[in-house]
């Protein structure tokens, strides 16, 4: 394997965390993948967890299903995570949790953000559950984060653009800021020096 330089893009993993028809994450998604791609040394792969279609049975066995097999050499290559979540029962969706669950060594050193949207609480209920779950996995979610509070009314008519287009977009682009320096710092680190067991 060739090494990897700090001024090599940050390959970014965006998730897509929830599955449930009429979802809107697909929109939150949109709005920040075009940021994302506008940022300065970002490569971005989408991946939406309604197309993965992995197992809701988690198993040891090997071979590992197929879903799941095509899914880690992705996970695997990123050097940064932004998952974007909804609130479901002041948590976060299931099959999140299942994707999160099928793999380990992928997120391990590895830098999280945080997109979310819900009610009053703007997704951060969920985004607190996620934190303890990406940390048991060896993961480091960064502090900043984008949430959308009453999501409904915070988009604008066609539901394609948040109606505060600029507060969101500065927020949108201090989350990266983070997220790329760490995501460089630990692959720097990961190069030199493996993760202790």
């Amino acid at each position: 394997m060739a090494p990897v330089h700090s001024e090599d893009p940050v390959r970014l993993s965006l998730i897509i965390g929830s599955t449930r028809e009429g979802r809107f994450g697909p929109t939150v998604a949109r709005w920040f993948l075009r940021l994302a791609r506008e940022h300065q040394g970002v490569e971005v792969d989408v991946i939406d967890l309604a197309d993965t279609e992995l197992p809701d049975r988690i198993v040891e066995e090997s071979p590992l299903p197929a879903q799941v097999a095509e899914l880690a050499p992705r996970l695997a290559e990123a050097d940064a995570f932004v998952v974007i979540t909804p609130e479901y029962n002041r948590s976060f969706p299931a099959p999140l949790k299942t994707a999160i669950d099928w793999f380990h060594e992928e997120w391990a050193a590895k830098p999280v953000g945080f997109v979310s949207y819900g009610g009053v609480s703007g997704g951060m209920h969920a985004v607190q559950h996620l934190r303890s779950v990406f940390a048991e996995l060896r993961a480091t979610s960064i502090r900043e984060n984008v949430c959308f509070p009453n999501y409904w009314d915070g988009f604008d008519a066609d539901g394609g653009w948040p109606k505060d287009a600029r507060g969101s977009a500065e927020a949108a682009g201090g989350l990266l800021d983070e997220l790329t320096w760490w995501a460089r710092a630990l692959r720097t680190h990961r190069g030199a020096e493996p993760l202790p067991s």
